[in-house]
């Protein structure tokens, strides 16, 4: 029979944010920025839409 321990299971540790762990630089705002013009245009054409 395998010994019987009171110590509770280790939680996993939390991963590092990508996000938090990169630089940020004008260029990389500008490319996310670009990157989310769809969205951006969704969300519009949405709201306008509900109005």
């Amino acid at each position: 029979m395998p010994e019987s321990t009171d110590q509770q299971p280790s939680l996993a540790q939390p991963q590092p944010n990508r996000i938090l762990a990169e630089p940020a630089t004008v260029e990389a705002c500008q490319q996310d920025y670009a990157d989310g013009a769809d969205v951006r245009e969704t969300l519009a054409a949405q709201e306008a839409r509900q109005r």
